[in-house]
């Protein structure tokens, strides 16, 4: 089963499950977003790669260049532990992690959550790659993947039991779309996905495809 059919398994459940006004409310405000065309403007194919310096959940820091160093890397960029869908794509890397570290690449995934929820996130999933703290968003802003959740979600995410304050760690309300990167030795991005839609993820098999391609 793909990941966007899992991903649309979980959609169809959960809009069975809420008032059609919550799930309005919420379409309205992914549309939106969709057409500010954030999106389009995040780092494309061909470009080099923001080098960073990010925690590990054992305060261990984690630099790009030296990842590069030993092979390609695939960069995944998650909204958090909260988000199930996430939580859907994180598992489907997971299964797929000995078919890319064969190809000689690492696998990174990257949320502005504090380093314990990305302990919790990391072992909640039981995930064999590095997951990393991008608090503040400053690795997910140089690649043109943050925005800010609109106000009138704020207490519908609460009520669904969603404190991303206290996740991230800051009032800034800010998370990043969903973004898978391959990003070759030399820091050149291969393979770009960013989608505003956050019920949208990059299939691994196509991410699969371009380390075969570049290795």
């Amino acid at each position: 089963m793909s990941l966007q059919v899992e991903l649309q398994d979980l959609y169809n459940g959960f809009t069975k499950k809420v008032p059609p006004e919550v799930l309005n409310l919420m379409l309205d405000t992914t549309r939106r977003l969709v057409d500010s065309g954030i999106a389009e403007k995040s780092l494309k194919v061909g470009e080099k790669a923001p080098d960073f310096n990010l925690p590990n959940p054992k305060g261990e820091s984690v630099n790009l260049h030296s990842l590069l160093e030993k092979g390609p890397v695939v960069l995944n960029f998650y909204r958090g532990g909260w988000c199930p869908y996430c939580n859907l794509e994180l598992n489907a890397y997971q299964k797929h992690l000995q078919d890319i570290e064969g190809l000689g690449a690492s696998l990174v995934a990257i949320s502005p959550e504090t380093p314990d929820n990305s302990l919790s996130t990391s072992e909640k999933n039981d995930l064999k790659f590095a997951v990393l703290s991008d608090q503040g968003n400053q690795t997910a802003n140089k690649f043109g993947l943050v925005f800010q959740l609109p106000s009138e979600l704020h207490e519908l995410y609460l009520k669904f039991g969603i404190n991303i304050p206290k996740s991230n760690g800051d009032d800034s309300w800010e998370i990043p779309m969903p973004g898978t990167y391959v990003i070759d030795k030399d820091g050149t991005v291969q393979y770009a996905y960013a989608n505003a839609d956050y019920t949208k993820r990059a299939e691994p098999e196509e991410v699969i495809a371009k380390l075969q391609e570049i290795s």
